[in-house]
């Protein structure tokens, strides 16, 4: 299992108001919206998640480095889980043309209003249980997705992403390397339901039978 970081710079990219935005709302009736994963939390007020989550290319990069770190090539098949809009699984087809690649997201707003190019390879399931069979991509990824399960929905899908995937696999989660970023974080998240350092993220996975890589996103 190795530490990797593809969108770090990206993560970085977006300026954030920790205690502002707990000052200025009521956090805990925005978590109850943005749990619901419908219109508010993608395209609504930025309280309830993402403000507005437009295509912009800003994607490419990161699949270009999942290419080429992972040597995708034409006929290779990923996964993503929890692929949202689908904006990252349609970089990957730019990235490597002739790439095949599936999606599978939480939220039905999402998948309806996923990238139209890859709109028809995208559907509505929970990552406990991915309707695909054993060893079925050459890469699963999911950046962003299962922090926001409890501990014992997490262990069965990183089980799942292990049994539908081959040798190569790819997760991202939200984590904290001190107090302070423990701290933003907390402020800042709307859905995430497992908190845990590097460390422990790295502890859970291998315990829970996941050999693939992994990587955080911390809020500095």
């Amino acid at each position: 299992m190795a530490y990797l970081d593809f969108i770090g710079r990206l993560h970085g990219a977006t300026t954030r108001d920790y205690v502002q935005r707990v000052v200025d709302h009521d956090k805990a009736a925005c978590a109850e919206v943005a749990l619901q994963y419908g219109q508010d939390y993608w395209d609504g007020d930025r309280k309830f998640g993402y403000g507005g989550y437009r295509y912009d290319g800003r994607w490419l990069p990161v699949a270009e480095q999942l290419a080429a770190h992972y040597g995708l090539k034409a006929g290779d098949k990923v996964l993503d889980v929890g692929c949202g809009k689908a904006f990252l699984l349609h970089e990957l087809t730019r990235a490597v043309p002739g790439i095949v690649v599936a999606g599978i997201d939480i939220s039905p707003y999402a998948v309806a209003h996923a990238k139209e190019e890859v709109r028809p390879l995208v559907r509505v399931g929970s990552a406990t249980s991915l309707p695909w069979p054993d060893r079925s991509f050459d890469l699963v990824i999911s950046i962003g997705t299962v922090h926001n399960l409890k501990n014992f929905e997490l262990r069965q899908a990183l089980a799942e992403i292990e049994r539908v995937g081959k040798d190569k696999k790819y997760i991202v989660v939200e984590s904290f390397r001190n107090e302070r970023e423990k701290a933003n974080l907390l402020y800042w998240q709307l859905t995430c339901r497992s908190f845990y350092a590097p460390e422990e993220w790295q502890w859970f996975m291998k315990e829970s039978g996941y050999t693939g890589d992994f990587g955080c996103i911390f809020f500095e």
